[in-house]
């Protein structure tokens, strides 16, 4: 098989190659590879009560309703607190 390519993206084949340890062959099925797996997933609709969830999501983002990434991780990091024994 004989393919073309424009000079920029031989030489991105070529550093890849170089940087990856790989032949140009091996670098070319993994690109179709790819290409054809991504064109044969089927495509998803989601579902009306998705849809529902959606809207209600992006109204309260909206509405300043949500915390950060970074508040959502501290949150986390927070270690639960020990139950005292009640004194009798």
């Amino acid at each position: 098989m004989t393919i073309s390519l424009p000079p920029e993206m031989a030489e991105q084949v070529e550093s890849a190659m170089k940087a990856e340890h790989r032949t140009r062959s091996e670098l070319v099925r993994e690109a179709l590879r790819t290409y054809i797996s991504i064109r044969l997933l089927p495509q998803e609709s989601p579902t009306s009560s998705e849809l529902r969830a959606i809207r209600r999501g992006e109204a309260a983002y909206r509405r300043g309703d949500y915390i950060t990434l970074d508040e959502y991780f501290r949150e986390l990091d927070r270690r639960p607190r020990r139950a005292r024994k009640k004194g009798s």
